[in-house]
């Protein structure tokens, strides 16, 4: 009881602080309904508290992503095609999950221009221990400025997200939260100071180590 007690507060907490007031269709129901599920499996690899599963369908809500490169803003819209997956980021962003982490994939080639984040060990490795299905319709883009969700495959969603810095050729799988709004200097930047090859010339570690400082409102 306690922790949905904590959830509770967790979620109102992160709606005052993060929500941008708009006024929501007739048609369109006020909050959806989102499934969390455990993955014990693959154990949180840092404690965090699984979100309410209701998530709001309108308004924004702008986070900052101070990184040892300069700050990036994201405006998440709620009112899009994937609210569960914003109200996800919402709560690991309240709960301090991503802060003091660092992002582990950045792609630049003719068909993948990414940063990948949100994995606290490896690529694609270290999530919140719980999973959550994708919010698609088919007739996603990905241009230059769009966040979006990782997985590692159908409903496979956790903590994983990109960061589209050029654009990305590739199916429309993945749930789109939002833009950024500021800060795509900074990506350019990143992108500048080269790449590791991992999984190909362009694909790899960032050759200059990007490290999430915090994250916060606004």
């Amino acid at each position: 009881m306690k922790r949905w007690v904590l959830a509770t507060v967790l979620a109102l907490s992160a709606t005052a602080l993060a929500a941008t007031p708009a006024t929501a269709a007739p048609s369109k129901p006020l909050v959806v309904r989102c499934e969390f599920t455990p993955t014990p499996e693959n154990p949180a690899a840092r404690p965090v508290l699984r979100p309410l599963p209701f998530a709001l369908t309108s308004g924004t809500a702008d986070i900052t992503f101070r990184t040892n490169y300069g700050p990036v803003t994201i405006e998440l819209n709620r009112a899009g095609a994937a609210p569960c997956a914003v109200h996800n980021m919402l709560s690991l962003v309240l709960q301090r999950f991503y802060n003091h982490t660092e992002c582990f994939r950045l792609t630049n080639s003719s068909r993948l221009g990414v940063l990948q984040c949100g994995d606290l060990y490896r690529q694609e490795e270290g999530g919140p221990g719980y999973k959550f299905a994708d919010e698609v319709s088919g007739q996603e883009t990905y241009p230059r400025g769009t966040i979006a969700m990782g997985n590692q495959g159908p409903g496979t969603n956790g903590s994983e997200f990109f960061i589209v810095h050029s654009f990305a050729n590739i199916p429309a799988n993945y749930s789109v939260m939002g833009k950024v709004v500021r800060g795509m200097d900074v990506l350019d930047r990143i992108v500048a100071a080269g790449i590791i090859p991992v999984t190909g010339p362009q694909d790899g570690l960032p050759a200059k180590p990007v490290k999430i400082e915090r994250v916060t409102f606004g």
